[in-house]
């Protein structure tokens, strides 16, 4: 199979990419590296079939040769990355989801978007199935990206009724694990990091709030389950362990020996109190669920991000 992936630079692009060359498939990755990495091109280019493409996926593109799948997964995704680029995300949940569609509609090929569970945004129900949806702010500073997404789940939705494409959606809680970048803005990476640093740990609001961590491993596997199953989605992917903020401190300061102190700050805006995902549906279906427990998910995580700061001898 030769698989169209935008965003495949990136963190979970890279860990998707790595199954489908494993397993013997093609993978053309576009990507401008606006938060993706040359890093992670480099590693990828050392297999067989895979082929880089410097583009941004708003743009319309071309690909030569055969497509079998489009995976559109385009996008920052962390929220100081949205946020510093609030157009760009806006554009490429619009623009690059039709410029993808288009692609996957011309070769009559699998279309696969990624969606967030930021589209539930501060859920009013708990855990959060795929029929709810959502309470999003539409105008505050991160419905770039809850829109972007919203948007995207929207189009493809339309282009399977209006052109029977083969479409499919999936919503990913809390990603975390090896390729994450060291400056992203992710909780999990915040933490770490600082800890690493003997810098306080950063905690917003009282740290009572609640998040899901699915470790990267899982989750990638999950939505190549979900590529080959037909199915149209949306499907949330995520792992239903729920912790607080203060839990995931304590959590990481043990495991990477640190004896930083913790610093409070306020919440920002529209900053959910809770998520967690309900995967009856994963289960159901792809006979799916998550295996790594975030303890032992944290640890390879710990030992990448010691050893790209130059700490593995600290």
């Amino acid at each position: 199979m030769r698989v169209v992936l935008t965003g495949g630079a990136g963190f979970l692009g890279f860990h998707l990419s790595e199954i489908l060359l494993g397993r013997g498939d093609e993978v053309v990755c576009v990507d401008n590296l606006i938060s993706g990495t040359r890093s992670n091109v480099d590693a990828l280019s050392r297999h067989d079939g895979f082929e880089f493409l410097l583009q941004d996926a708003s743009v319309p593109y071309e690909v030569a040769g055969p497509v079998d799948a489009v995976m559109h997964f385009a996008s920052p995704a962390s929220v100081p990355d949205y946020l510093a680029n609030p157009l760009e995300t806006l554009r490429v949940g619009s623009n690059g989801t039709f410029n993808a569609l288009d692609l996957a509609r011309a070769h009559d090929a699998r279309f696969l978007v990624a969606s967030t569970s930021e589209i539930y945004g501060e859920p009013l129900v708990h855990p959060q199935p795929e029929s709810y949806w959502g309470n999003v702010n539409p105008n505050g500073p991160r419905s770039v990206y809850d829109e972007a997404k919203r948007f995207a789940e929207a189009v493809t939705a339309a282009y399977r009724r209006t052109y029977s494409t083969d479409t499919s959606i999936v919503r990913f809680f809390n990603t975390y694990g090896p390729r994450m970048r060291p400056e992203d803005g992710r909780v999990v990476t915040n933490f770490i990091v600082q800890a690493l640093l003997g810098k306080p740990l950063t905690i917003y609001g009282d740290g009572s709030q609640t998040r899901s961590f699915g470790y990267v491993g899982d989750i990638a596997a999950g939505t190549i389950a979900l590529l080959d199953s037909g199915h149209a989605g949306p499907m949330n992917l995520g792992n239903p362990d729920e912790f607080t903020m203060i839990e995931l401190a304590d959590l990481v300061l043990e495991l990477t020996g640190s004896t930083s102190d913790l610093a409070f700050e306020p919440l920002p805006e529209d900053d959910p109190t809770q998520r967690r995902p309900d995967i009856s549906l994963a289960r159901d279906v792809l006979n799916w669920e998550p295996t790594t427990a975030l303890r032992e998910g944290l640890v390879p995580t710990i030992a990448y991000l010691r050893e790209l700061l130059g700490l593995e001898d600290a």
